[in-house]
Order: structure tokens, then C-alpha cells, then sequence
């Protein structure tokens, strides 16, 4: 595919070693490269992110500005972040900092740039071979879009001619659905959905016009150069009807690949698991289970059983590959629209170890920016998601502001920056690092088949991880105390016992003496 000769050349440069602080330095394995979707992404709030003209508002020239950080071309420098992927939320032309409230899809918000600081973005990313994608909200536009003037002042007059008549999803009194928000057209019988806000109308995607013109918006993104999309609220497509949204999405990710076989593409299914494996036989979704205070990692990673969280795991991933052999997680423990996960843990330690636990995990993890930094946010009692999205910490002259309506206080946030991380060396930004590197080091970590291992201990807990012909032996220890593991009593290994450990990276050290595996606090080991 596009990108894999990039990447090649960065491999030739690469180090043999990676020089890593709390990780075991080991002969480097021999790894894939990354020509296909199993990925670290990094997920951009992009007017939050970097500003490069000092208005306040962070930009793409910001995110173009900032590549280094992110990838500096070479995965096992040890000096940037080495995500494989980047995602950026809205930036199509919208009335809204957010703009998840499209007012023409075919322009750039100018706040944010250019058409072709878009495609200089896109370029730069092929050259580092990174996955670019999108956040495209679909399923809604803004009220002030041009397709609803037109709609809505049809509706008024009559006007059943008018080809955007039935643009957006209209009902009568007599014909409005419980659980489906609606909001009145003056002297009309007429009440269009708006699931989210009176100021956001959803699409009617019974009109063959719309749905061509959806499929044209992505097209058009595809050949400026973005790899895939993030579509958001993909069950809102008709809302309440999961056979019917799960239709549209085979048919709309099925002309996308004639396109693009190889697309990356998300969906967000803010639903439960039954909901979500829905839509896996056509998209890849975000797996909720695994995110916020209450999910599975960030539960372990405080003390509640290992072996909840990795027989989850395995269960989830085994559900996925019997809906689509070739699907697999999306997993991450916060994102926009939720509090920030720092929030939820007492110690650093702890932000650590549920780091650990779901980025040494399979399929497509997402890290929210500023998670490496430990920023904090939350909606606080004026409800507002822009506590959520607060600007990043740069600490060398950004000027990047905090978004409309945010009321975070600024004794609540961490005191550091990315200036300030870079320079100590324990800080929880380069341990992000060695950890997304740990990830990268092994292809198995990603891809394989995973198995839970009963190790008879509440705090300690792993994988069997098959990949091919590879396997490894990845345990976590969530505890505040040394463990000692006899490996050749877990029954769940029938038999095989790892002989070397290969790296670890926690709170303290790992060895293997033996069969007996010696784990420090809040630690994860690999083993072979």
C-alpha cells in the first residue's frame, strides 16, 4: 500500500536497540512493518490542540507544526510520541468551536486553515507513514447549512418541488416516534429530528440524493489524501433502528472501499456490546467497555480483579472475530466527549498501569491528547464539554486558548507541560513513550490471539498472546507489592513455560529465575 516504502527507510535507520528508562533493553525483535490498520492513533481536538498564528484557536498548521512530537519518522527514536495514526476531530466551515455542526462539508473552517494546509498535512503523514482520519458527523448538519435554509423554507411554503424538500428527516404530529427528539417548523404541521440540538437537523437518509451526497463528501476527502474516517454517532442514522443504520453503513463503507480497500475507518456506537458488534460486520467501532472511571482497565488498574479484566478482553476479542474475521478493538479510556481519565485515579501510578493494560492490548487503541501528560478535565456543574477539551500544555510560548464556554479552574489542572515532561525522564509523557514503543516492538501485542490466564491471584493476571508462529507470555501485576509467580503452576499455559523475559515497563523491574517470574508493583512483563 502507499506508505509501506516510507516506513521501510525509517526501519533501515532505526536503532537495533531501543534505549528505553524502565524498560529491559533486549535484542530487537523482529517486527512487521506497519502496512496495515492495527495502529496506536492519536486523537486531535484540533482548535484545543496547537495554534500557529497566534489567534488562540489551534489550527492544522498547528498539527503540521507538531508532527515531531508525534512521530519524528523514526517509531524507535525514543524522542516522540511514535503514534502510527492521527485523528482529527471536525474542521469543516460551522458555527461552533466544535464543529461537529457541518455548515458546508467542502470548506475548511477558516479558523483552521486551508484546503491546503489539509492536503500539506496529509502529505507529511504519508511520508512518516501515519493514518489520517477524519471526524465526519454525517448523520446531522448545522441549521445554518444551506441544504436546511432551503429545506426548512420549503417545508413553510409547500413546496414539495424544491429538491431539498425532503433533505432532513420530517414527520407530522401523528407520525412523531417516542425516544426521537423533534423540534416544531412554524405554521406548519412539520417537525424535523434533532436527536442532539434544535441546531442540529438529522439527514434523511430515505432520499437517495442524500445519501449520494454523504458518499461525495467522503470521496472528496479520499482524494485530497486522508486515509479514513471517524464517523460519529453512527447508530443516529435512524435513530432506534439498528437493522436499518446497520444497512446504510454496509452500503456506505462498501462503495468506500471500491475506492480505497485499504480505508481506515471508526465508527462511534455509544451503546452497549450487542449494539455495538452490530455494526462490525461492515465498521470497526469504539468498545465503550474499556473507557471512563468504570471501565475494565481503569477498574483493574485500582484493584478489582485481573482476571475480569482479562477475560473480558478475550471475550471481546473473540466476539469481534466471529462477527468479521477482520475486525478488531478500538480501545481508549477517555475521549471528548467524556471526562478526562486522569480524573479517576488517585496516584500516577495507577494512570500507568491502566495505560498498560489497554495499550498492551489488541486491535486499534486511541489515546486522547494531553492523556500522556495526565490533563485533567471534566464537565463540572455547568455541564459543559468544553471543560473537556481544554488547550494542550505545551509550555514553550503556544499560544493555544481554552475553548468557548469552557470554566475549568486552573488550580485543578497539572501544574507541568510537555516542555517541562520532555526534560525528566520519569515523568508520565516518556513513559508514554516507552510504552507506545513496547507496543510497537512486538507485532503479536496488536494482531495476535489473545487468551486470559488465571494466575489464582486478584492483582496479578495476563495473556497468552498467539501471533503466527510468535508467542508470548504478558503479565500484569496491579498490585502495590512484589509478586513472585511460579509459571509452571498456571494451568491456562498447559504446559508451556516462557524461557525469557523480554521487557518490562511498570513501576519497578521484572526477572525470570526459572519457571518463577518476579514482578515489581504496578508492573507488566513480556515474556517469550
Amino acid at each position: 500500500m502507499k506508505k509501506k516504502i516510507a516506513f521501510l527507510l525509517a526501519i533501515v535507520m532505526a536503532l537495533s536497540t531501543l534505549s528505553l528508562v524502565g524498560c529491559k533493553k533486549e535484542p530487537e525483535p523482529e517486527v512487521d512493518p506497519i502496512d496495515d490498520n492495527f495502529r496506536t492513533f492519536y486523537q486531535v481536538f484540533v482548535g484545543s490542540f496547537s495554534d500557529s498564528n497566534g489567534d488562540g484557536i489551534g489550527d492544522l498548521r498547528g498539527v503540521i507544526n507538531r508532527m515531531d512530537y508525534l512521530n519524528d519518522g523514526n517509531i524507535h527514536s525514543g524522542e516522540s510520541l511514535g503514534v502510527q495514526g492521527i485523528w482529527l476531530s471536525p474542521i469543516f466551515s460551522s458555527p461552533s468551536y466544535h464543529k461537529y455542526d457541518a455548515r458546508d462539508y467542502y470548506k475548511i473552517d477558516w479558523r483552521f486553515g486551508t484546503e491546503a494546509d489539509l492536503v500539506e498535512l496529509a502529505e507529511l503523514c504519508e511520508s512518516r507513514n501515519i493514518k489520517l482520519i477524519m471526524d465526519l458527523a454525517i448523520n446531522h448538519t448545522s441549521n445554518t447549512h444551506e441544504w436546511f435554509v432551503e429545506f426548512k423554507q420549503a417545508r413553510m411554503t409547500g413546496d414539495v418541488e424544491n429538491p431539498y424538500y425532503d433533505y432532513y428527516t420530517c414527520v407530522t404530529t401523528d407520525e412523531k416516534q417516542g425516544g426521537v427528539t423533534y423540534q416544531k417548523i412554524a405554521g406548519v404541521d412539520a417537525w424535523y429530528e434533532c436527536n442532539f440540538s434544535g441546531d442540529m437537523p438529522e439527514l434523511n437518509f430515505d432520499n437517495p440524493t442524500v445519501r449520494e451526497e454523504m458518499l461525495n463528501v467522503a470521496k472528496y476527502y479520499l482524494n485530497l489524501g486522508v486515509d479514513g474516517f471517524r464517523f460519529d454517532a453512527v447508530k443516529y442514522i435512524y435513530y432506534g433502528n439498528v437493522d436499518r443504520s446497520t444497512d446504510f453503513w454496509d452500503w456506505y463503507m462498501a462503495e468506500l472501499r471500491k475506492i480505497d480497500p485499504e480505508i481506515y475507518c471508526v465508527g462511534e456506537c455509544w451503546s452497549g456490546e450487542a449494539e455495538i458488534l452490530a455494526y462490525y460486520d461492515s465498521l470497526n467501532c469504539f468498545n465503550f467497555a474499556m473507557s471512563q472511571a468504570e471501565g475494565a482497565p481503569a477498574m483493574a488498574a485500582k484493584g478489582s480483579s485481573i482476571l475480569n479484566f482479562t477475560s473480558y478482553v478475550e471475550a471481546f476479542q473473540d466476539k469481534v472475530q466471529a462477527k468479521n474475521p477482520e475486525g478488531m478493538p478500538i480501545s481508549f479510556l477517555s475521549n471528548h466527549d467524556m471526562d478526562r481519565i486522569a480524573g479517576a485515579f488517585v496516584t500516577e501510578n495507577l494512570a500507568r498501569m491502566a495505560a498498560n493494560l489497554y495499550l498492551l492490548s489488541p486491535g486499534s487503541p486511541v489515546i486522547y491528547y494531553g492523556e500522556e501528560l495526565g490533563m485533567r478535565g471534566s464537565r463540572g456543574g455547568e455541564m459543559t464539554d468544553a471543560n473537556r477539551r481544554l488547550a494542550m500544555l505545551w509550555g514553550d510560548g503556544d499560544l493555544v486558548k481554552n475553548p468557548t464556554g469552557s470554566t475549568y479552574p486552573a488550580s485543578k489542572q497539572i501544574q507541568t507541560t510537555v516542555a517541562d515532561q520532555l526534560e525528566n525522564e520519569g515523568s508520565l509523557l516518556r513513559y508514554y513513550q516507552r510504552l507506545i514503543a513496547l507496543r510497537h516492538k512486538y507485532a503479536a501485542i496488536a494482531r495476535g490471539d489473545y487468551e486470559s490466564l488465571s494466575m489464582g491471584e486478584r492483582k496479578l493476571g495476563g495473556f497468552s498472546i498467539t501471533y503466527g508462529e510468535d508467542r508470548l507470555i504478558l503479565v500484569h501485576n496491579t498490585s502495590t507489592e512484589e509478586m513472585r509467580y511460579d509459571l509452571s503452576k498456571c494451568k491456562d499455559l498447559n504446559g508451556y513455560l516462557p524461557e525469557k523475559l523480554m521487557d518490562f515497563i511498570g513501576m519497578g523491574e521484572a526477572r525470570l529465575e526459572g519457571s518463577v517470574l518476579v514482578i515489581a508493583p504496578q508492573t507488566s512483563a513480556i515474556l517469550q
